[in-house]
């Protein structure tokens, strides 16, 4: 009488033991495809830009959490374009294959990593281009010889000294555009890196995004046009213009971000002009670039981000 309940028992036990092996094998595949998904928005920008669409789905176990990783934390107000991006040790850039310069560069500086180590020598750093780059759309060392341009940084070295990785990688081409030399790329662009680094030394956490402008002129009856300089055999272009966009992250636990935009013209500047006489409403810049920055941000809750009008200097250098 007894054997029908020990059968059922038996089965129920299967059952079970065939449901639980089912759980346990979903788990750690699912456990695997999480690492493999993390490994890959280690290393492509692009999958962490949809990586909280595709975290979303693996929300079944409590481990599937999204990771923190360096994409994260520079990309962390969101990207202003998404053209062939480009992810480097300590910067994020996207690629204009057209023109042979970056659309943009961003950075996170933070005091920490601006003091640097002993180790970190710029004087180790070479220009080369960039080999993941088709060369078909590479600049090369030989496009910017005897040029009349230097070759200027978008991202400066002076800005990553945490690992001798993060300098060196600040010389590849891709984050290179023409500059001029004396009166700009020495002389005011090299004030304004100078002034990005000390707003991170005084507040500790700085956004900064960079790129060049090619600014149309106007040519009568409401008729513009661009015109730009192109260099060496790659046909590199030089940039009319150039563009830092700002973000400096408030110490307070709700404080409002803090927002400038700079435009200065790619020609000699006078020594006697301040940094200041540059400010740029960001709107113009997003108009001139069609970017979008910091869109991870309202514009209301961000302080001094718009200004009203050009600067005198913005218009008489156009």
């Amino acid at each position: 009488m007894s054997r029908p309940w020990h059968l059922l028992l038996v089965v129920a036990i299967g059952f079970a033991s065939a449901i639980g092996c089912f759980v346990a094998g979903v788990y750690f595949q699912h456990n695997h495809a999480t690492r493999l998904l993390q490994q890959l928005v280690q290393q492509d920008p692009y999958a962490y830009y949809i990586s909280p669409k595709v975290f979303g789905v693996f929300c079944f176990f409590s481990s599937a959490t999204e990771p923190t990783h360096r994409v994260q934390r520079i990309m962390k107000y969101g990207f202003p374009g998404l053209d062939d991006v480009r992810l480097y040790s300590d910067f994020v850039l996207s690629y204009d294959r057209r023109n042979r310069v970056a659309h943009w560069v961003c950075e996170h500086l933070q005091k920490s990593d601006l003091q640097g180590t002993r180790h970190v020598i710029r004087a180790r750093a070479a220009y080369r281009p960039d080999l993941s780059v088709p060369s078909t759309f590479r600049s090369t060392l030989a496009d910017y010889r005897h040029s009349g341009f230097d070759r200027g940084h978008l991202a400066a070295a002076g800005n990553h000294r945490g690992q001798q990785i993060d300098c060196n990688e600040t010389f590849f081409l891709t984050n290179i555009a023409p500059q001029i030399g004396q009166g700009f790329n020495s002389g005011a662009w090299n004030k304004l890196e100078i002034y990005v680094r000390e707003l991170a030394q005084h507040f500790g956490s700085v956004y900064v995004c960079t790129g060049p402008l090619f600014k149309p002129r106007p040519q009568g009856n409401d008729k513009w046009s661009v015109q730009y300089q192109m260099i060496g055999s790659s046909m590199v272009a030089v940039p009319t213009h150039f563009f830092k966009v700002i973000m400096v992250e408030s110490k307070l636990p709700l404080g409002k971000p803090y927002m400038e935009a700079y435009v200065l013209p790619n020609t000699p500047i006078p020594e006697e002009l301040t940094i200041r006489e540059f400010l740029c409403d960001i709107r113009e810049i997003e108009h001139l670039a069609g970017l979008n920055f910091f869109q991870g941000i309202r514009r209301s809750a961000i302080f001094g981000s718009n200004y009203p009008s050009q600067s005198q200097v913005f218009r008489d250098f156009a």
